[in-house]
């Protein structure tokens, strides 16, 4: 929200909150608005990655339960069951793979690049206490759907005060 102070000056409030909240006055959205000439690169292939900084991508997940199960489903089109990596430990399920993209050593350039090619890992904590001997994880038609046999839970248990 621009506001105008006594000067007749154009106050950017909004983005200098912004800049603070985000780090220092050289990031994108600090810049002035009315300077046409700083304008961030609209062009990926303008920006610069380093490789050894990979961070592994996320996979989105839908975590939901029946009356006898918790189910956890994942896309994970392209991904073999082989290259997948999945796992319990203390309530947490861990999910690891890895998307391949094939061969593609005669790309010249990209003229667009969305798609998320590489390793990927995503460990989520449990809802519900799930029994780890009753799982079940089936790849089907690029969904892993992951099927866990819940824990009874009493409804109320009383406790004596002492």
């Amino acid at each position: 929200m621009a506001r105008r102070n006594n000067d007749d000056d154009l106050l950017l409030e909004e983005d200098e909150l912004t800049a603070a909240f985000l780090g220092d006055d050289d990031t994108p959205t600090a810049m002035a608005v009315d300077d046409p000439t700083q304008q961030p690169s609209a062009n990926p292939a303008d920006e610069q990655w380093d490789e050894e900084e990979a961070v592994p991508g996320q996979l989105a997940v839908d975590v939901y339960e029946t009356k006898e199960k918790l189910v956890v489903k994942a896309r994970t089109a392209g991904v073999k069951k082989d290259e997948l990596d999945v796992s319990i430990s203390d309530n947490q399920l861990t999910v690891r793979g890895t998307l391949s993209a094939g061969n593609e050593d005669d790309v010249e350039n990209y003229f667009l690049q969305e798609c998320y090619w590489g390793e990927f890992s995503r460990t989520i904590a449990l809802p519900v206490p799930v029994k780890e001997e009753d799982i079940e994880a089936v790849l089907k038609d690029g969904v892993l759907t992951i099927s866990f046999g819940k824990v009874k839970q009493d409804t109320v248990k009383k406790i004596q005060v002492l």
